[in-house]
């Protein structure tokens, strides 16, 4: 997979098309990714021990890696990533204006 975890990520299709937002956590055996702010779904809770809270809270839910695209930091706008080797070293880089990847 080409996105990494604290990356800034667009949405770029689904309920949620648009937005932007960081990666949290990756799936790399499923292809799936959870984005902060993104695919948000409401959990209920049941309190388990005496004196622990139950209600309803907001959870972010795994969205596939297909419908996001990396944002660049230099250029601002959503684009596929791309790789080049320099010094022995494999760098991600931005297709539209070259600029690297953290």
């Amino acid at each position: 997979m080409r996105i990494k975890k604290g990356d800034t990520v667009k949405v770029l299709s689904g309920n949620d098309k648009g937005k932007t937002g960081e990666v949290l956590e990756i799936i790399p055996k499923t292809e799936k990714i959870i984005v902060k702010g993104v695919n948000v779904r409401k959990k209920h809770i049941k309190a388990r021990k005496q004196g622990d809270e139950s209600g309803i809270i907001s959870v972010e839910c795994a969205i596939h890696s297909s419908k996001v695209n990396v944002v660049c930091p230099k250029c601002n706008k959503a684009t596929k990533v791309g790789y080049k080797v320099e010094k022995d070293e494999k760098v991600r880089v931005c297709k539209k204006c070259g600029a690297k990847l953290k």
